[in-house]
C-alpha cells in the first residue's frame, strides 16, 4: 500500500511539475490524499508490528 501511494505521489508531482495539471485545486488535493494515505498505511504497518501490551 505504501509503495502504491508512494508512486501515485511521484507521479502526481512529476504531472505538477511539468505543467500538466491547470487545475492548482484538484493538484494539491491528489497530493493530499497521497500523502495521507501513505502515512495511513506507516500507522497501519506501525500498529501491526506494534502488538498488544497485556
Amino acid at each position: 500500500v505504501i509503495g502504491i501511494f508512494s508512486a501515485y505521489m511521484l507521479y502526481d508531482l512529476k504531472r505538477i511539475l511539468d505543467g500538466g495539471e491547470t487545475n492548482y485545486i484538484s493538484a494539491t488535493l491528489a497530493l493530499y490524499l497521497d500523502l495521507f494515505n501513505v502515512f495511513q498505511g506507516l500507522l497501519m504497518l506501525l500498529g501491526i508490528f506494534g502488538g498488544e501490551r497485556d
